[in-house]
């Protein structure tokens, strides 16, 4: 049984993909912060799995502290690597953060396991800024970052991609994923953002259920048919199962060369009229929401062609936009009903 590490494991995508690794046989390292939340989402993937898995408190950026964890765990054949700051206005105001703490870590990680190691990237549809044709492909040159949360994720993969290429035993897959939302089917896992939430869906489902006010539309004079910015919003679930197949790929050694990406998305744009509609019209709920002024850092639209992750990767997305808003709706009732 092959022993992955999964860096950020506790958190919203960690979590689910953790589920996922564990439903296709693989044995789950987690490294997170011990929060007090932390700690419930591990007794939640326990309640899911029936299993309770290795769980360690490393700082990412004491290269120490990785050093020796790397030397305790040389069985750990492939890494996912999650842990990073990722909110985009957040990153405006507070740039340093994310230079360190998203690239330290990752430093880190590739220095201390020096032996052969599969690693997945967990990357952005940010490294395309405002592309110039849409659907954007892999193939689209990769555009100065509209944020620092966008430059971290662009010279992440620099880095990965320069250190494969003189790493023989160092096989790399990036993820440039796409907007995920919703969550588990069983509703014990989802999106926990802290504070107030930097992503639509997440506002939306705190507004439904009383916990913020309106929801701001930053703008609508944009130049798409509603005037407000589209994405590509894919079920958090689906982005967790093309990560297992990005590991299962590399076991396979399939790629060619060393270091391959590959956009995860539904390869098609939603708008965030739409998304407020589409959550209206499967829940019931009626939403409260104003226009507002466009934000720093957002671009227009983006979606992906998801071609190469359907024929290559052997991965394509299953659930549909109204799974996405159902199941985002049933997590917050749930953690409404049971506070972290």
């Amino acid at each position: 049984m092959s022993k992955i590490l999964v860096t950020g494991g506790t958190g919203y995508i960690g979590s689910h993909t953790v589920v996922e690794l564990h439903n296709a046989g693989y044995e789950v390292v987690i490294v997170d912060d011990l929060s007090n939340s932390n700690i419930k989402i591990l007794t939640q993937l326990h309640a899911i799995t029936g299993k309770w898995f290795d769980f360690q408190e490393i700082d990412l950026q004491d290269d120490r502290a990785v050093q020796e964890f790397a030397e305790q765990n040389k069985d750990i054949t492939g890494i996912i690597h999650f842990a990073a700051s990722k909110a985009v206005g957040e990153s405006v105001q507070k740039p340093l953060k994310y230079y360190r703490n998203n690239f330290y870590g990752l430093i880190n990680l590739l220095t201390s396991f020096n032996s052969k190691i599969d690693f997945v990237f967990s990357s952005s549809c940010t490294v395309y800024g405002q592309p110039d044709s849409l659907p954007v492909t892999e193939a689209a040159p990769v555009k100065k970052a509209e944020s620092p949360y966008g430059n971290t994720k662009q010279i992440a993969e620099e880095i990965l991609e320069e250190t494969a290429a003189v790493t023989p035993d160092l096989r790399v897959i990036a993820l440039r994923y796409f907007n995920p939302v919703g969550a588990h089917e069983t509703a014990l896992i989802g999106e926990l953002p802290n504070g107030v939430p930097a992503n639509l869906v997440p506002f939306i489902t705190q507004s439904a259920i009383g916990k913020r006010g309106p929801i701001t539309v930053y703008g609508d004079d944009y130049e798409t048919p509603d005037g407000s910015a589209i994405r590509d919003y894919i079920h958090v679930v689906d982005l967790a199962k093309a990560h297992v197949a990005a590991v299962k790929r590399l076991a396979e050694n399939k790629t060619s060369p060393g270091y391959e990406v590959f956009n995860i998305g539904t390869g098609k744009g939603s708008s965030v009229l739409e998304i407020i509609d589409a959550f209206e019209k499967v829940n019931g709920e009626k939403l409260n929401y104003n226009i507002g002024p466009r934000r720093a850092g957002d671009i227009v639209q983006i979606y992906g062609d998801v071609q190469k992750s359907n024929d290559e990767l052997g991965w394509k997305a299953q659930l549909d936009l109204n799974e996405m808003m159902r199941s985002a709706w049933e997590w917050e009732k749930y953690i409404k009903a049971n506070p972290f």
